[in-house]
């Protein structure tokens, strides 16, 4: 983990959370030290519902479109305490589903270097949907956070399936 990511006292660090983990109930039953900072954007980004998850649907990821690209990721900034980092990395299959990425997300405040995870090639498959209940998790932690509008209705509008 550099600097960069780590919060003043070097306690905590910056997370950037844009799937199920946006909802603050979610992050806070697997860390419970999270606190938001505020909703964020990750320019030049796309979400996409297309990685294996170990229950088989799919679960979201970041993919990079570039800078020049219009796609914009939208989520939250979270701050969590570096003690709790390695049960988070677990929970969300570090190495196995997802890697470990550094990602310039921009705040109401400027811009900002933050940890997120991003979905490793060989768990991508685009034809799988998410299940339900993990779409309703997203969804939560949207409105909860007051994501854009238009955002959030792109979100309501992904196909999913059911167990």
């Amino acid at each position: 983990m550099t600097p960069s990511v780590l919060a003043k006292d070097g306690a905590a660090y910056r997370y950037f959370a844009y799937g199920s983990n946006m909802s603050s109930v979610r992050l806070r039953q697997r860390t419970p030290s999270a606190r938001a900072i505020g909703i964020a954007s990750l320019p030049g980004h796309a979400l996409r519902w297309h990685k294996l998850g170990r229950d088989g649907s799919g679960k979201c990821d970041i993919a990079c479109r570039g800078e020049a690209a219009n796609e914009i990721v939208w989520g939250v900034l979270y701050e969590i305490a570096v003690a709790e980092k390695e049960l988070l990395d677990r929970i969300e299959g570090l190495g196995i589903g997802y890697s470990e990425t550094q990602v310039r997300v921009t705040t109401a405040s400027g811009s900002e270097w933050a940890l997120t995870y991003q979905a490793k090639p060989d768990r991508i498959d685009p034809a799988l949907r998410p299940l339900v209940d993990y779409k309703a998790h997203v969804l939560a932690g949207a409105l909860e956070h007051g994501l854009p509008a238009h955002y959030v209705a792109a979100l309501r509008q992904v196909a999913v399936v059911s167990k």
